[in-house]
This record gives structure tokens, sequence and C-alpha cells, in this order.
């Protein structure tokens, strides 16, 4: 499994936003994702820090127990959902999303979901393990922005 590493990003200058830009967009152009998302999780309510791919999604905040990184955030774990039109949790992102994976950025104790990363794909299917374990390295490596 490739190993991404984010820390001149991190470290760099630049404001929480434009970093949180660059690392989705390392995370994409890693795997050929059609987008990411990475996401504040706040007391009620989930946030979009920033993206990469197709643009802005159709919600940039919602419910922390709506949608499918409701779904996550609530359970502490990853979900992948390999056909979004059958999953009753998915929120409409991009009329052409078929796959969907989110992947929880738990904080520095180690037990609070201070965000999420959102990875979208426009074929059935599109989400494996490998993908889970890949992108769950991702979190564990851009927790600093969480900070």
């Amino acid at each position: 499994m490739e190993q991404l590493s984010f820390s001149e990003i991190l470290e760099s200058d630049r404001n929480r936003a434009e970093k949180a830009g660059l690392v989705a967009e390392k995370i994409r152009s890693a795997r050929n994702y059609k987008w990411v998302g990475l996401y504040d999780v706040k007391e009620n309510e989930i946030i979009i820090i920033s993206c990469a791919g197709r643009g802005a999604p159709a919600f940039t905040s919602f419910p922390k127990d709506k949608g499918l990184n409701g779904r996550a955030v609530t359970k502490g774990q990853t979900v992948i959902v390999n056909d979004t039109d059958k999953d009753e949790d998915y929120l409409l992102t991009f009329t052409n999303t078929k796959s969907e994976i989110i992947v929880p950025v738990f904080g520095t104790d180690g037990k609070r979901i201070a965000g999420t990363i959102d990875a979208e794909g426009e074929e059935k299917n599109a989400f494996s393990k490998k993908d889970a374990e890949f992108l769950e390295n991702c979190a564990v490596a851009i927790q600093s922005l969480w900070n």
C-alpha cells in the first residue's frame, strides 16, 4: 500500500483551507478518485474545509447525524457504500456519484472524531478494502490539520 507524505504541505505557511485543498488533491490524484473532501466535525454539524475534483459539494454543511459522513462519525469507523442509489443515508453531493467512502479522522486523544475524509466515485463498486486502508493511513498522516 502506497504511503503518501504530507509533511511539506502541513508544515508550510499556507492557511488551513489551502493546506486542506492541497492534501485533498494529493489524495485524489494518488488513487484517481473523482472527488475528495475534507470535513470538520463540530458539536452538531459537519462542515467542508476544502475539496479537490469536481468542485464544491451540494451540501457544504449538514447535521452531524446525517448522511454517510454522519454514519462514519456515529459509528466511529470507515463507511464504504458501493451503490449510493440503494443507501438511505446518502446525501446527494453530485448527480453522478455512484460510490462513496468516508474515513473518520480522530483527534489527538484517539477517541474524539475531529474530521472526515470523503472520496466519491462515478462507478458502482469503486471502493475496496485497499481504498479503506489507504485513506485510513492518510487520516493518521494528516491529523495535524485538526489540531
